[in-house]
C-alpha cells in the first residue's frame, strides 16, 4: 500500500536551542476492525498505524505506540529541541506490516 505523509516543523523559522513541533500527517484509513461494510454486513477488519518513530540524523529521540481509536488520517505532533542542523524522520508501521518512512531537513537560522 502507497500511504501518503507528510513531516511539518512549526514554527517555520528557529534557532539552535529553541523548541519547535514535529508534525507527521498520514493518509490512512485507521479501521477499528468494529465498523461494518454497508453493502455486506461483514466486520472491517483493523487497519491502523500501531508505531511511530521520530529520529535525529539517525537517533530516534521519541516513539509513538498507537490503538486503533485514532481518527481516519491522523497528525502525531512531538516537540523537540533543536540541536543543530540535519534530518528528522519518521518511520511508522501499520498493523497490516506495512512501512513508511519520511522526513524533513532541520535548517536552525543565526
Amino acid at each position: 500500500m502507497a500511504t501518503k505523509s507528510l513531516v511539518k516543523i512549526k514554527p517555520k523559522t528557529y534557532k539552535v536551542g529553541d523548541v519547535v513541533e514535529v508534525s507527521l500527517m498520514v493518509m490512512h484509513p485507521m479501521e477499528t476492525g468494529l465498523r461494518k461494510d454497508k453493502e455486506t454486513g461483514n466486520l472491517i477488519p483493523a487497519h491502523y498505524i500501531n508505531d511511530v518513530k521520530f529520529s535525529f540524523n539517525g537517533t530516534p529521540f521519541t516513539t509513538i505506540k498507537s490503538w486503533e481509536s485514532l481518527s481516519t488520517n491522523p497528525v502525531y505532533t512531538v516537540s523537540y529541541k533543536v540541536s543543530g542542523e540535519g534530518e528528522i524522520k519518521v518511520a511508522f508501521t501499520d498493523t497490516k506490516g506495512d512501512a513508511n518512512e519520511n522526513g524533513t531537513k532541520i535548517k536552525p537560522k543565526a
